[in-house]
């Protein structure tokens, strides 16, 4: 397995909390979508305390939308369907399992994600669609974009440790640490990851009758 190796960072000094302002990329140099970066606290640095985290993963053109979510543990996540046919969400993932029967419109109750971890989710009538999420501790995270960047704001002073993660990555990434002084000047990272982007898989025509 190809090393999973941390480049450069930047630290200055100053007033308040700093942003994180990582970007994750593949060995070959390609920016990676999709991913999560999480900003872990080091044993003796306080983390802000934990609110209650709210979420949506809808359904819509017989897709999840997003296709990876990342959240708080504790976090309620809706399921909104907005396709004109019905789905019927599930997962057989140890942090969460569960399951909404074939439904149309928004479910009465969201889902309580309450043990940290991945989360792989699909529907039951529909193979292609997949979605993914991952419960974390840590309450500073975000995840990257088509450019491969993400920006976790607000962390204050103190030691941490830097992890990404997306579902598709091949070998678990060690951590890398930082130091954040008191200043509010960025952090920069480049992480690089060996996972490979999302395809997204045929679609299939439905029986309307059924569905």
């Amino acid at each position: 397995m190809r090393p999973l190796v941390l480049a450069a960072l930047l630290l200055t000094g100053g007033a308040g909390a700093a942003p994180v302002e990582v970007l994750v990329q593949t060995p070959a140099g390609t920016p990676l979508a999709d991913a999560a970066v999480l900003v872990e606290p080091v044993a003796g640095t306080p983390a802000r305390p934990r609110a209650r985290g709210h979420a949506a993963i809808e359904q819509r053109g017989r897709e999840f939308i997003p296709w990876m979510t990342v959240v708080q543990t504790g976090t309620s996540v809706d399921f909104p369907n907005n396709d004109t046919i019905r789905h019927h969400v599930y997962s057989f993932s140890e942090p969460k399992r569960f399951e909404i029967k074939l439904y149309a419109g928004k479910p009465g109750q969201p889902v309580v994600f309450d043990k940290p971890g991945q989360v792989d989710i699909g529907c039951n009538i529909h193979d292609w669609m997949e979605a993914h999420v991952l419960v974390v501790d840590t309450p500073y995270f975000a995840r990257t974009g088509a450019d491969g960047r993400a920006t976790v704001a607000g962390v204050p002073a103190g030691r941490y440790r830097v992890r990404p993660w997306h579902p598709l990555q091949k070998a678990v990434v060690a951590p890398q640490d930082i130091e954040i002084e008191n200043g509010e000047a960025p952090v920069r990272m480049a992480l690089v990851v060996d996972a490979r982007p999302r395809q997204p898989k045929p679609h299939t025509e439905d029986d309307p009758d059924r569905y």
